[in-house]
């Protein structure tokens, strides 16, 4: 039973791993566009611009208050839907012949719905971070002639971005776990393969766990690195 049990989970591993490789790839994806995503909505969010600040909010309440597992529906399923609507459109007031391909693959919605929903929490991270400067040091640096943006750019942002490394690191943690969502659009992640490899061995809590140890490393390593770069900054403060 025990060496049965073994072989299962070794003959499956290679597909497995290979699914691990597709959840960081998501996942290294989604955070970085997210992260490019967050930092113009956090700092819109900071504008004294009404209609700017309204729309961020808008925008993170809108990804933060709905289930990722909608957000993933609404762009594969939503957003074929949508591009038929724009195509039609176009081919009967501009006479454009039909070039869109409506359909999205699979791993155009992932990085769509995981990009979208990681900068919203990102927008509030870089928000956080910002605010957490003392409000003295832009004054300063407006005393010394630096516009707002100078001031933000050479003096608020290089602090904010050495406090946002532990919430960023957290984010991408959560983000990692949040891509085995993406099996139900048939996305090849690793819990995808997981899900494939039970359902021709019917081996399912060997799989499973080998599946929640492989997330449990991951995350762990992704832990440890965080803990790294927050001490390595600490010590160049």
């Amino acid at each position: 039973m025990r060496c049965a049990a073994l072989d299962v989970v070794w003959s499956a591993m290679p597909l497995l791993l290979t699914g691990a490789g597709y959840t960081i790839l998501i996942t290294v994806i989604a955070v970085s566009l997210g992260s490019v995503i967050g930092l113009f909505l956090g700092l819109g969010r900071l504008s004294k611009k009404r209609l700017v600040s309204f729309l961020s909010t808008c925008y993170v309440d809108f990804f933060r208050g709905t289930p990722l597992l909608v957000q993933i529906f609404l762009v594969y399923f939503g957003g074929p839907q949508v591009l038929t609507i724009f195509q039609d459109f176009l081919m009967q007031n501009f006479g454009m012949p039909q070039m869109i391909n409506t359909h999205i693959p699979p791993f155009v919605a992932a990085v769509i719905s995981t990009s979208l929903n990681s900068g919203a929490y990102v927008a509030e991270i870089f928000r956080a971070g910002i605010q957490s400067i003392e409000r003295g040091q832009m004054e300063a640096a407006r005393s010394l002639g630096m516009t707002h943006r100078q001031a933000m750019r050479y003096i608020i942002l290089p602090q904010a971005f050495k406090r946002i490394i532990p919430p960023m690191g957290n984010e991408f943690i959560a983000m990692l776990k949040d891509t085995s969502l993406l099996s139900v659009i048939g996305f090849e992640e690793l819990a995808r393969r997981g899900q494939l490899v039970v359902s021709e061995t019917y081996r399912a809590f060997e799989i499973w766990m080998t599946v929640a140890f492989i997330y449990l490393i991951m995350t762990l390593l992704i832990s440890r690195l965080v803990d790294y770069l927050e001490r390595r900054l600490k010590t160049g403060d």
